[in-house]
């Protein structure tokens, strides 16, 4: 048990500390090529990134700060989707995503943890899904994402015509991951950790092609996905743990 608390708190000051410096560092190099709004935006972007992390450490160790940080990020990023897909990329699907269903779902999720014990001090109570629940939950997945793709292929400006359009499909496939891990989440049920991990590597497949289009804040949510795949294999690994015991 020593060894794992040594090894969580070195992990997680890796994680903190890897992503404030390449943040910083990222940040500073567009600072000199935006202009006044948009060094604006760009420091409040990377600021909502380190909102992030900090939320998805306190997740991984279920810690019940994971909101109050949480509410911070998802906010943020929200808005600077929104952006991005008005100047003509992808992210339609997930700035409705976190307006609608994220941000009240960091309150709902604070409420639930609560009453499974979790506290300043006292790691939030894991379980498991039962096999009827693994069932319904790939069924959502599955009956989700083909009625979001549909829906957003429709509206979506940015996707090029085609039989598969591809930009939709990176915003559909982590607005779906992101739905039910939020709700795995919230009720603290350790398979959360395999949504957050699709989460991750698909927008990290989205960022890279908004950074190859040229998209202003692409590289700090490269980064920011990057550092939160690490963070999610990690969480997976506390949460197995935890959810022995729940």
């Amino acid at each position: 048990m020593t060894d794992d608390k040594t090894f969580n708190r070195w992990f997680n000051a890796f994680i903190l500390v890897g992503m404030s410096v390449a943040l910083v560092i990222t940040t500073a190099l567009k600072l000199g090529d935006a202009g006044g709004a948009g060094r604006t935006l760009l420091l409040v972007s990377a600021f909502g990134s380190l909102m992030g992390v900090l939320a998805t450490v306190c997740s991984a160790n279920a810690r019940i700060l994971t909101f109050a940080f949480g509410l911070l990020d998802v906010a943020i990023y929200g808005v600077v989707c929104f952006i991005n897909w008005k100047n003509g990329g992808s992210g339609l699907g997930n700035a409705l995503l976190h307006a609608l269903y994220f941000v009240p779902m960091q309150f709902i999720g604070f409420y639930q943890w609560r009453k499974r014990g979790a506290d300043a001090s006292s790691q939030v109570r894991a379980r498991r899904l039962s096999g009827r629940q693994w069932a319904l939950y790939t069924a959502a997945f599955v009956l989700g994402t083909a009625v979001s793709y549909l829906v957003i292929a429709r509206f979506d400006r940015s996707a090029a015509e085609g039989f598969l359009k591809v930009a939709v499909v990176l915003d559909v496939l982590p607005m779906m991951c992101n739905i039910l891990g939020q709700l795995l989440m919230s009720t603290a049920y350790m398979e959360q950790w395999i949504f957050w991990i699709g989460v991750n590597i698909t927008s990290i497949l989205m960022w890279s092609f908004a950074l190859k289009g040229g998209g202003d804040f692409a590289l700090i949510y490269l980064i920011k996905y990057a550092f939160y795949l690490l963070n999610s294999l990690n969480g997976l690994r506390i949460w197995i743990r935890l959810s022995r015991k729940g």
